[in-house]
């Protein structure tokens, strides 16, 4: 049986560039993205993983792609930043340390052959493939993605590599199926994510290795109505700033047998948020508008 993910679309007609549909393990879903190669050639590449700091959105395995054109549609300066979200190998496009957004179609007529905008709500950037909303802090940047969404904040020269630009903060999140984590139970995967997480975020050349770590925090919590699990760490640097990594994983609120990956990475730094406003986004997070059912946070 083909196992869900990005494949060939079946029903492209062969006019404009190759793309891809989301196969969801039992049908053909409404989720088409161009297909890698031409997204990286026309993507802006944010490190998909939690970056704290050192924002890059990684996406699982290697990097989270938030796709984008800038204004002359070539590729976009890198971007490292704490937590990030996923090319999204394994759900609807999305976006991560390397942050990319891909497009949808209702698989009628033109809308299958260039990707839709991902649906917006005010005050809440939306991850269609995992079916939720992360809410936006007043002075944040929000991304919306058919596969992944991000927040992130107080860009700077990467202090490892002055070339790159980092985030003081960085919030992402992803299917954990694009991000190849592969794992039965929240705890498993957030246990398992943790570790990417904090190297992607700090252990680059961005900020050096983590020469340390300390367990903060590590117990079940309830996000947008389901159990999951979270895991947070605090992380000393080779350069620049120490910080703050989280791993919360959640089943989707709208796809029953999907898991999500939330990844956050905050500098420890007097221009970084501090960790009451990482509360405050994990607590607000939603099904997205018109999803389902679901709503409530992280408690």
């Amino acid at each position: 049986m083909t196992p869900p993910g990005w494949h060939p679309d079946p029903g492209h007609s062969g006019k404009g560039p190759a793309q891809e549909r989301w196969w969801d393990g039992a049908q053909w879903t409404g989720h088409v993205r161009p297909s890698p190669d031409a997204a990286r050639r026309r993507g802006l590449r944010v490190g998909a993983a939690v970056v704290t700091g050192a924002v890059v959105l990684a996406a699982i395995g290697g990097g989270v792609y938030l796709l984008g054109e800038d204004d002359g549609g070539k590729p976009g300066a890198a971007v490292s930043s704490p937590s990030g979200g996923p090319e999204l190998p394994g759900a609807p496009d999305g976006g991560g340390k390397d942050g990319g957004k891909g497009g949808s179609g209702d698989g009628e007529g033109d809308d299958r052959e260039r990707g839709a905008e991902p649906p917006t709500e005010p005050g809440f950037a939306t991850d269609v493939a995992a079916g939720i909303s992360l809410p936006v802090p007043e002075g944040w940047k929000g991304t919306s993605g058919m596969v992944g969404a991000g927040l992130t904040t107080g860009e700077h020269p990467c202090p490892g590599d002055t070339a790159e630009t980092c985030v003081r903060g960085g919030v992402f999140s992803a299917p954990a199926a694009a991000m190849k984590l592969s794992a039965k139970t929240p705890e498993e995967a957030a246990k398992k994510d943790i570790v990417a997480n904090a190297t992607e975020s700090y252990g680059g050349k961005s900020y050096g290795r983590i020469t340390s770590h300390d367990e903060l925090r590590s117990e079940a919590v309830t996000v947008a109505g389901g159990k999951g699990y979270v895991v947070r760490w605090k992380v000393v640097t080779e350069k620049g700033d120490d910080g703050y990594v989280e791993s919360l994983v959640f089943p989707s609120p709208t796809s029953k047998g999907m898991l999500v990956v939330v990844r956050s990475g905050f500098d420890i730094n007097e221009d970084a948020p501090g960790l009451t406003v990482l509360d405050e986004i994990t607590g607000g997070i939603k099904a997205a508008s018109g999803a389902g059912s679901g709503g409530g946070g992280a408690a």
